[in-house]
């Protein structure tokens, strides 16, 4: 298809077609920002997850929370949330795990945020473009009839070329859902596993932090193994 084609149907596709470009742009739009924001998010939340686990390991609550602060991972409020929890409580990591839960709830529905535009586009572009195409047919019947009262011959070639010129807006209905669906689709696949990692780094932080060694008590004596050999005489 010539330019001067496309731009004979974008004349013709009126405020429908444009309707519909706007539709793929703002897909477009949504598609690369979704990107951008996922980009590395499972990396970052493992290589934190390393970190503050083996942090809790050796029973530094205080590090393992530094860690958390300074990163910029999905995972880290997800870990701040257990933090704050266990310091209101001061027990041994009691209601932890409702805190990290609605945290990751949370850190979810801000991983999904905007796909509802994508699935939006994808199911209501062909209802646009059936829309524009059944004007066009009324248009070009319309056009007949006008063509006939002027004594015309009111051949099919009239009505055949706005038909032809009208199913257009269809045409781009569906390639514009298409684009939609296959963005929202891949982004749903991806965050399913995202989502999955996520759990999974939160339950294990959980049971860590339950499990964690005392920390030791500074100037504290350690303690010295029993001596073996004889027996203290009485």
């Amino acid at each position: 298809m010539s330019l001067n084609e496309l731009l004979h149907y974008l004349r013709l596709g009126g405020v429908t077609l444009a309707l519909l470009l706007f539709a793929s742009v703002v897909a477009l739009g949504v598609a690369i920002e979704r990107l951008i924001a996922l980009w590395g998010v499972s990396e970052r939340s493992r290589a934190l997850g390393e970190t503050v686990h083996k942090h809790l390991l050796r029973g530094d609550v205080t590090a393992a929370r530094t860690a958390s602060e300074r990163s910029d991972a999905a995972v880290a409020d997800i870990f701040l949330a257990g933090f704050d929890r266990l310091e209101r409580v001061k027990t041994n990591g009691g209601g932890v795990e409702s805190a990290v839960e609605r945290e990751r709830a949370q850190v979810g529905l801000r991983l999904r945020r905007n796909l509802w535009i994508l699935a939006t586009i994808g199911s209501i572009t062909p209802f646009v473009g059936l829309f524009g195409t059944v004007a066009g047919i009324m248009r070009s019947f319309k056009d007949l009839g006008l063509d006939v009262e002027a004594g015309g011959t009111g051949g099919t070639a009239t009505v055949m070329t706005g038909i032809s010129e009208a199913l257009v807006a269809t045409a781009v209905g569906i390639l514009v859902a298409v684009q939609a669906m296959v963005f929202y689709n891949y982004f749903q696949a991806r965050l399913a596993r995202v989502i999955v990692e996520l759990r999974l780094l939160g339950d294990e932080f959980v049971e860590l932090l339950k499990e964690r060694p005392a920390p030791p008590v500074p100037g504290a004596p350690s303690p010295e193994p029993a001596a073996r050999g004889d027996a203290p005489h009485a």
